[in-house]
């Protein structure tokens, strides 16, 4: 992996340029996609490279459109594209066009972005994966929803590529590839042209580094803002300087009891080192506040899993009425769920979401963020089931910040140390994320 961010110093100096960083991109594509599998669909390279030039003369002159003028990147194939088409890895969107690019992709494209292609989604951002291999061992998942732009950042394609989550889409496959994977805070970034309606979805990145991810972040809110009716990502224009968190709550969540010893292992490892670095660790056996959190979080994949099925209640009413075979089973399940369903369920679910999320926030008066792993292990072998969510769905739950970071390994394999800040946190979580990252080099 290539940080553009880290890039960019020799841009200004002429030492290298945008168009060279994409024929290593192209270069890398070349070698590694007919193994990795990450694009659906792929941009014309004519104009990836006419659009690099372009880039390469405005930073030459001193002119750059925004710290990602050149970058190239990946976008989910759940968010629109007007030159590409937008599939939602389902055979029902097969070569589907909208008429628009999506908020965040037009936010990215006035900001200098090149768009390489339109990454595998699995079945409408759920769970029937796609065919996208794990660069780090093609026998294994790269994890999902958002397979592609996290292989495809861990293949060397791009720098950062978008991502959407609402149970671990952009944490868990950050985890097992071994990038970094933002989650914002909940309306962080516009989701306007993304086909992901879910209240707990959120649009994201994952990105070779924290610059990467954070640049990108504030390039799209900074020209599209958040969702309607949300304050949108805050924070500096620059990534936020590494701060020492002094304290942080160590959680178990449910992922603990289904933890592999490695991934147990390297997290004590790593809280041992957080530890000699200075930092307290409070666990649920320190506080009752934190112990009444992980009690709670045991209803987190439940309560959610049943949220996303009265919500997806429409479209697949309309999707089963078009062609129900050209659903996966998956699929189908999900939707006879919600025959047993009523509005005054979805109300009580409602309602336990608003509890735990309270419980959780009562937590920022004892640390400015939380860490956990990001998944039970490494990523498992085979292509049928994208991992456990057990780590990754109470931060989609919370509606709170995540962020994977690619510091830890089981089996040899890339495993993410997850970090979790408090509701509109964001800059402060990148800035305790930066001194983490800085402590374990």
């Amino acid at each position: 992996m290539e940080s553009f961010a880290k890039a960019t110093a020799a841009f200004a100096s002429g030492a290298d340029t945008p168009r060279a960083f994409l024929e290593r991109r192209l270069a890398a594509i070349d070698a590694r996609e007919a193994g990795v599998l990450a694009f659906v669909a792929r941009a014309d390279v004519a104009t990836t490279r006419a659009l690099a030039d372009a880039a390469t003369a405005r930073w030459k002159e001193g002119r750059p459109l925004s710290p990602l003028d050149g970058m190239p990147v990946g976008v989910k194939d759940v968010i629109e594209t007007i030159d590409l088409p937008t599939e939602m890895g389902s055979p029902l969107y097969r070569g589907w066009r909208g008429d628009k690019d999506a908020a965040s992709v037009k936010a990215l494209r006035e900001a200098g972005a090149i768009v390489l292609g339109k990454t595998v989604t699995t079945e409408f951002a759920a769970s029937h994966p796609g065919p996208t291999r794990n660069p780090h061992d093609p026998a294994r998942t790269p994890g999902g929803s958002s397979s592609g732009s996290a292989a495809g950042v861990a293949a060397g394609f791009f720098p950062m590529g978008l991502g959407t989550q609402v149970v671990g889409s952009i944490v868990r496959p950050a985890s097992f590839c071994g990038v970094v994977g933002f989650k914002p805070t909940i309306g962080g970034l516009n989701r306007g042209g993304s086909h992901d309606y879910m209240s707990q979805s959120a649009q994201g990145v994952l990105a070779a580094s924290l610059d990467d991810a954070w640049l990108s972040a504030y390039a799209i809110v900074s020209r599209v803002g958040g969702d309607p009716g949300f304050p949108g990502l805050s924070g500096p224009a620059s990534p936020p300087a590494a701060q020492a968190p002094g304290t942080l709550i160590a959680l178990e969540t449910p992922g603990w009891q289904s933890a592999s010893a490695g991934a147990r292992a390297a997290f004590e490892a790593a809280a041992a080192r957080l530890r000699a670095a200075g930092v307290t660790l409070l666990t649920r056996r320190d506080d009752a506040a934190i112990e009444e959190v992980e009690r709670l979080f045991a209803r987190c994949l439940p309560v959610t899993r049943d949220i996303n099925a009265w919500e997806s209640r429409w479209p697949l009413n309309t999707y089963m009425e078009r062609d129900a075979s050209k659903l996966s089973a998956a699929m189908r399940e999900r939707y006879e769920e919600t025959a047993h369903m009523t509005m005054d369920d979805y109300r009580a679910l409602l309602v336990e979401r608003a509890a735990i999320r309270a419980a959780y926030a009562r937590l920022a008066a004892l640390a400015p963020a939380c860490v956990t792993l990001s998944a039970t292990g490494p990523a498992p072998l085979g292509l049928e089931s994208t991992g456990d969510p057990a780590f990754v769905v109470a931060g989609s739950m919370l509606g709170v910040p995540a962020l994977n970071l690619p510091l830890l390994a089981d089996e040899g394999l890339p495993l993410g140390l997850q970090m979790l800040g408090f509701e509109h946190g964001d800059a402060d979580l990148f800035a305790r994320a930066a001194w983490v990252v800085s402590a374990f080099a």
